[in-house]
């Protein structure tokens, strides 16, 4: 059997927004019982079927690094989670639909990933509003997934989702929003399934 090609997906964002558990289902297609922090990074693999139906369908290795979210301004944290930055195909920033902050913080993650070489210019989210143009020439494909979607109240929801939708665009990414204890999220056929399948295959 030939070698499977392999990529390499960054899955980033603040700790405890749900980044191993959704890591899980994704390449388990199973409920993480009781997740941990994770310490530094762990990586899980998922396999892809790239244009799936067509002639050029190929599979892939899809490994999954999930980094660990504390977001310490020591430059040491910094310059010891860029080691895993180098050589990404694709970013999944994952945030927290409970947790405005978490939302915010993508900002940050994702600069830090794409701009390793370049020192953080402090502010960059002034009055929820920043420069679209550090991502227009971005050719890293991006995926935003808001997590714990079980936990906003059914009145509430509009609201949130509605203020999350911007993060998709000024990323120029798709976005998914789930909640991560149920499987059905990401069932086959969904339009969840779908954008997922497509983020994986610009990847």
């Amino acid at each position: 059997m030939a070698a499977l090609d392999r990529v390499k997906v960054l899955v980033l964002g603040d700790s405890g927004v749900g980044k191993s558990s959704l890591v899980h289902l994704l390449c388990q297609n199973q409920v993480l019982g009781n997740p941990s922090w994770t310490v530094g990074c762990s990586v899980d693999v998922r396999i892809h079927d790239y244009k799936e139906g067509t002639p050029e369908e190929k599979t892939y290795y899809i490994e999954l690094w999930d980094v660990g979210g504390s977001v310490g301004s020591a430059t040491s944290v910094k310059s010891t989670r860029a080691v895993f930055y180098n050589l990404l195909n694709g970013i999944i920033l994952v945030h927290d639909l409970t947790n405005k902050k978490s939302s915010q913080n993508l900002y940050r993650w994702s600069l830090e990933a794409l701009n390793r070489d370049v020192a953080p210019t402090g502010v960059l989210v002034t009055n929820g509003d920043y420069d679209r143009e550090q991502f227009a020439d971005n050719q890293i494909p991006l995926l935003v997934i808001g997590t714990k979607l079980d936990q906003i109240p059914e009145t509430k929801r509009n609201e949130v989702l509605t203020r999350t939708a911007f993060l998709a665009e000024d990323f120029n990414a798709e976005e998914i929003n789930l909640d991560c204890t149920n499987p059905r999220y990401l069932a086959a056929g969904s339009s969840n399934a779908v954008k997922l399948s497509r983020f994986f295959d610009k990847v």
